[in-house]
């Protein structure tokens, strides 16, 4: 007699979905304004603007930055969006956050780019045990996918606890 090993999760037709994919995949560089403030308490506009025209455009180029002040300074607005401007400048994406703020940005974003159309009307797993946003992304995804699969679970496909079932019609 042969006994044929079956994958059972496989021929149930669930789509696994796994987070942790949509996190930022490159490191996120630090661009901290209180290296630039005058006596550690203010941001000289002229200063400011020399420090920023003595950059090295390589070291940003293609890079996710992360643009903050660590230090308890009022940045003037017109630093923010000069700051912007000269690191796009050099082919950055910049982003206004500290980098733990800035990963959860991205992360929102990848989610937020997720075509719910490739789930309609899927079993799908969202799976649990990874590092993935916690609980903000595990509500977007809610909210993403409710209105076109046909079920939402939590965990493994081994595992699962039941998060949403579409009423019969």
């Amino acid at each position: 007699m042969t006994d044929l090993i079956q994958n059972r999760v496989e021929e149930s037709g669930l789509i696994s979905l796994d987070l942790a994919q949509y996190l930022p995949q490159h490191p996120i560089a630090e661009f901290d304004l209180s290296r630039f403030l005058w006596e550690g308490l203010v941001l000289k506009e002229k200063l400011f603007r020399q420090s920023l025209k003595a950059l090295s455009g390589a070291s940003f180029h293609k890079q996710h930055i992360a643009v903050f002040c660590s230090a308890e300074a009022v940045i003037p607005d017109w630093a923010w969006m000069l700051t912007t401007s000269t690191l796009v400048g050099f082919g950055a994406q910049v982003w206004l956050g500290t980098p733990i703020e800035v990963r959860s940005q991205i992360f929102h974003v990848n989610i937020q780019n997720i075509d719910p159309e490739s789930f309609r009307d899927g079993r799908v797993v969202i799976k649990g045990c990874s590092d993935a946003g916690g609980a903000q992304a595990l509500g977007e995804i809610i909210q993403k996918l409710q209105p076109v699969t046909r079920s939402i679970m939590y965990g493994e496909p081994c595992s699962t606890v039941p998060i949403y079932k579409r009423p019969k019609a």
